[in-house]
């Protein structure tokens, strides 16, 4: 479990962006969007950066935003998101040791602003209330190499709306740590596979059992499907750890059907099963989740976990 990611925290192995960097592909990054992709997929060798085409790409896919599955398609050069971003800002970074155990002391950067709207959200006042400061990506880059922690954890928010940002920042780093990728995972597609090849683990946070669930709770459409199959690209790229917070007389229709789908298509990864809920933001004013877990609800979890053989963290 995490082998990969041990390799590189104990310099074994490097990080995959700095591999990713340093691969070459046949690419002119001023071509259009349509070409970075086909040279981006079929990697003829050549003198460009495969990192320096994924930028590319991630510059045009932000002029017409499409990161996340609701393609709201806006120019984020001109006007924010339905995740209330248009220029990156960053919250607050720094060492935190809040994590799992073995992502520990995690150098957690984490953005303003979401594409979730989720009505019990734990940290509404970053995610919900886009007010953080701009950093160059360059003078990420260097406070990332400075504080040379155990990784570098994007996060929010969503790490998922500052894409075209993060890729610069990696292109400007040399810190041999994991990238984790701490997300909700709502990601399109072209957005999963532009992380390929630059995410080490991802942190993941699987919330819910059915799209019905998703939308009155967070108001996301089509949210099982696009969660479900991003779990499996991820694991294709990279090292997983599932994230599932349990919800008030939510264990039957949430927790249940996840560590299901989590026990029958995954290759066994680390979960961890949270019973951290509290009624925070707006959760007070909505039925079923405006309270704490109950003792039942925990055991309950844990039961299904056990009975899906999944290997807790």
């Amino acid at each position: 479990m995490l082998e990969q990611y041990e390799a590189i925290d104990r310099h074994r192995d490097r990080p995959q962006y700095m591999v990713t960097r340093e691969t070459y592909i046949e690419a002119d990054i001023t071509d259009s969007l349509e070409n970075l992709w086909r040279a981006h997929n079929t990697r003829m060798p050549g003198d460009t950066s495969l990192l320096d085409v994924k930028r590319a790409i991630a510059q045009h896919m932000a002029l017409h935003c499409e990161f996340c599955e609701r393609r709201c398609g806006v120019d984020r050069r001109k006007e924010q998101g339905n995740c209330g971003v248009q220029k990156s800002k960053i919250a607050s970074e720094g060492a935190h040791y809040g994590e799992e155990s073995v992502l520990v002391p995690s150098h957690t950067l984490f953005f303003n602003g979401c594409n979730f709207h989720c009505v019990y959200c734990q940290n509404w006042d970053i995610s919900q209330v886009p007010s953080g400061r701009w950093i160059p990506p360059e003078q990420l880059a260097r406070i990332i190499e400075a504080r040379n922690l155990r990784n570098m954890n994007f996060v929010g928010g969503d790490p998922t709306p500052n894409l075209h940002y993060i890729l610069e920042v990696l292109r400007a780093c040399n810190s041999s740590v994991p990238v984790v990728w701490n997300s909700n995972m709502y990601l399109t597609e072209e957005s999963m596979n532009l992380l390929e090849g630059v995410v080490d683990v991802y942190l993941t946070d699987f919330k819910y059992g059915n799209n019905q669930c998703a939308a009155e709770l967070s108001q996301i459409p089509r949210y099982w499907d696009t969660i479900t199959r991003n779990h499996l690209l991820a694991q294709e790229h990279a090292e997983l750890i599932i994230r599932h917070l349990v919800l008030p007389d939510h264990v039957e229709c949430c927790t249940q059907p996840v560590l299901e789908w989590i026990a029958s298509h995954l290759d066994d990864p680390a979960v961890n099963v949270m019973f951290q809920y509290r009624p925070e933001y707006r959760a007070l004013e909505t039925p079923r989740i405006d309270r704490f877990l109950t003792g039942e609800e925990k055991k309950r979890a844990l039961e299904i976990a056990r009975e899906y053989n999944i290997s807790l963290i």
